[in-house]
């Protein structure tokens, strides 16, 4: 990672998380309904993975805000998708959950727990048969190990060797409910053990996700076959909006935001990569200064007609 790429994935997670501030304050005034689940201290893994990954399909989770924007997709269009314009990026009719474009490789937002994981197996298969140099990445949580889908999944990529990566983001929660209640152990990573090549990184480490990404796409698509990545994350809110967050103690609330990615990726490119306070300040105001924009577009933005209730609904021969 040079400074101009340690620049551009700092100013993204920084303005993933100007994004989810202005969509929480939004959601409370009524502007954006439904459910928003942010991703708020998680910036480092959704920006540094889409990052490492580059070419190839993308399969996320609903906590999809800061992926689809590190992704390539504007700010404004899916701060209009979550405002429920016609300009979002799904036409106003996915929001939050449903961040889906295909014209940057992304396919985000499945509403059910794991049930984008198969179908990023039979992505991956498509690929691995058109002869694509590309592969897949399937980005999911930790609860989500725990559906019969999800072995499944594992099963069929590691037997026909798929050009799959499966990146597991444990946060050590399902909703609320901890991971030591659901699985006999905090390594996710040992179901996969048996199938695949297991790795495991610090996802609250810019540098440290984007480093494990890149090796593991390079060896899916060298023809390795799948890789299993976990990364460990610490959200800093709840699971979503309706979700208080009261099941964590204040200790260990302390302890997830003392691993804060943003100050410590700050601090890396003070000291690593010599960037002054001044080039870091003006990347954080940019940052702000595009959020603002999205607001003000979303606010402003076309609102879905009547017919289009009616239209998507059938496949088209």
């Amino acid at each position: 990672m040079d400074k101009l790429l340690a620049k551009e994935i700092y100013y993204e997670m920084f303005l993933g998380r100007a994004f989810e501030y202005a969509a929480k304050e939004y959601y409370m005034q009524g502007n954006i309904s439904g459910f928003l689940h942010l991703d708020i201290g998680q910036e480092a893994l959704s920006v540094a993975s889409m990052k490492a990954f580059a070419k190839g399909d993308v399969f996320s989770t609903y906590r999809e805000h800061v992926m689809a924007i590190a992704r390539g997709i504007e700010p404004k269009y899916v701060m209009a998708e979550l405002f429920a314009k016609a300009d979002g990026v799904s036409g106003g009719k996915g929001g939050s959950m449903h961040l889906f474009d295909p014209s940057h490789f992304f396919y985000g937002g499945d509403a059910i727990v794991g049930g984008h994981i198969p179908n990023a197996v039979g992505c991956a298969y498509a690929r691995a048969y058109q002869g694509s140099e590309e592969g897949v990445m399937v980005v999911f949580g930790d609860g989500a190990t725990n559906g019969g889908a999800f072995f499944e999944s594992l099963n069929i990529a590691a037997t026909q060797k798929l050009p799959l990566l499966f990146l597991c983001e444990n946060n050590e929660y399902a909703i609320g409910t901890h991971i030591t209640r659901t699985a006999p152990f905090r390594e996710q990573a040992k179901k996969a053990e048996p199938f695949m090549l297991t790795m495991s990184c610090d996802g609250m480490d810019a540098q440290a996700v984007y480093k494990s990404v890149s090796k593991a796409k390079d060896l899916i698509e060298k023809g390795h076959g799948p890789v299993f990545l976990e990364a460990f994350t610490c959200r800093f809110e709840g699971h979503s909006m309706s979700d208080a967050n009261a099941y964590r103690s204040s200790l260990e609330m302390k302890h997830c935001k003392n691993k804060d990615p943003l100050p410590h990726f700050k601090k890396r490119l003070q000291e690593k990569w010599l960037c002054s306070e001044e080039e870091i300040t003006a990347l954080e105001q940019k940052a702000q200064s595009v959020i603002e924009e999205a607001v003000e577009f979303a606010k402003n933005a076309n609102e879905p007609e009547d017919k289009a209730l009616y239209e998507h609904i059938f496949v088209e021969a």
